[in-house]
């Protein structure tokens, strides 16, 4: 295989009003894409209750459903993402158009088999999202401002789940949770035709602008660079285990709430929507914030601020998950959510600069590989397997007791991001 031409255009060549618009508009699509794949959170419950599911097939259905088919396409769609002509803007669209209809469908489903069919709809459209969303990104903004740009953009993570949840939660309580998917899910198909008419990719671009030919790699060649970077594989590791909890407990701190302290899935909804979204946005700014604070001078400490913060959420969660005032929970809760949202913007401008342009949006689908497959696929499935494992011995409380085992593991993510910022003096390319 033969490496071809690749064409990048710099930052200098997009306008900074152009880029704060393209910005603001793919944080919109990934509120979008983070409330049509959260908003099953909150309905797993009553879904449940009505097609009669167990543990294990709502952790499928949240979970494995959604990410099997997401994990598996990423790589070609990331890999179409790098070519020099490819239409990244047009690939968003499409995907955003195509994952919003999926969740809709849910909505028509009257049996397991067809909820999780129309789950793998979602995940086939929104495969097409992140990676090329990052390379945009990448391209349009300096290297310097490149940690609170993706912090910005990941901040659709908290904003679209705490839609997900209390837009969710409401609706469901009004309509029932079949009207709530279909009402939901059709506004991304007029969000998809903004940014087909409104965006057009920087490859694009007509006039003098400033260019930078370089040699895109074979597929091989780029996955080898990736595995020679400590860095890059260290941080593959941790963020699956941030995704493997961030999800798993996603999905079950909102059962938790429904059965243990009797909350309506509107009530858990508002209350930990609104907390836990609000937490995960401050969250996610503070990380790319500090990140470019304290790691312009030395790159060592742009992870500092996840490895502090994991290190220290778990004590909130142990309280969170024994005291009695579910109030009192949902805020114990929302303290480690602003921990556990500082990752992002380092994390992934880290990944943008130990990797060559020209791999990149492969790069971010490496790593949305791990967290999808592990993190969403096998964390709703392993903390619903390991509920109704101990159901016999806990009763009603499994739960709680999975939530309470799962709060030390955020040690493990933590450990690894040190290890990654070992290698950063070295790695980084720019």
């Amino acid at each position: 295989m033969h490496a071809s031409a690749d064409t990048i255009v710099t930052p200098s060549a997009i306008s900074d009003r152009r880029a704060r618009y393209v910005l603001l508009v793919l944080l919109l699509v990934y509120v979008l894409n983070f409330l049509d794949r959260q908003v099953v959170v909150i309905l797993a419950e009553p879904i449940k209750r009505d097609l009669g599911l167990s543990d294990t097939q709502v952790g499928l259905m949240a979970g494995l459903a959604f990410a099997l088919l997401y994990t598996v396409l990423g790589f070609p769609l990331a890999r179409y993402a790098d070519r020099p002509r490819s239409d990244r803007v047009g690939l968003i669209a499409v995907s955003l158009a195509l994952w919003s209809a999926a969740t809709a469908l849910c909505g028509l489903s009257t049996n397991f088999v067809q909820l999780l069919a129309a789950r793998v709809g979602v995940g086939i459209g929104e495969a097409g999202c992140t990676p090329a969303a990052h390379s945009l990104i990448s391209q349009m903004v300096k290297p310097e401002k490149r940690s609170s740009a993706l912090a910005l953009y990941g901040m659709g993570i908290p904003i679209g789940s705490l839609l997900g949840l209390v837009l969710g939660g409401l609706l469901a309580d009004v309509l029932g949770w079949r009207h709530t998917f279909l009402i939901l899910g059709l506004p991304g198909v007029a969000v998809a035709l903004l940014v087909w008419l409104t965006i057009k990719d920087p490859r694009r671009l007509s006039g003098p602008a400033p260019l930078e030919t370089v040699a895109r790699p074979p597929l091989t060649e780029a996955l080898k660079e990736m595995r020679a970077s400590k860095a890059f594989v260290a941080i593959f590791v941790a963020a699956a285990v941030v995704a493997f909890l961030g999800y798993g407990k996603g999905v079950w701190t909102t059962i938790f709430f429904m059965r243990s302290h009797g909350l309506s899935p509107g009530q858990v909804g508002v209350w930990l929507g609104l907390g836990g979204g609000a937490s995960g946005v401050f969250g996610t700014w503070l990380g790319g914030w500090l990140a470019e604070r304290f790691g312009g001078k030395d790159p060592r400490r742009m992870l500092m601020g996840p490895i502090i913060g994991m290190s220290i959420a778990f004590p909130f969660l142990l309280l969170a998950y024994t005291v009695t005032d579910w109030r009192l929970a949902i805020l114990l809760v929302c303290i480690p959510t602003v921990f556990n949202s500082l990752s992002y913007g380092p994390a992934f401008a880290i990944i943008q600069g130990v990797i060559r342009p020209q791999n990149r949006a492969m790069a971010v689908a490496v790593v949305s590989f791990g967290q999808s497959l592990v993190g969403l696929g096998l964390g709703p499935l392993g903390f619903g397997m390991l509920s109704d494992a101990v159901t016999p011995l806990a009763g009603p409380q499994s739960v709680r007791w999975v939530l309470l085992g799962a709060a030390f593991l955020g040690l493990i993510p933590a450990y690894f991001f040190w290890r990654a910022s070992r290698h950063l003096a070295r790695e980084l390319i720019h």
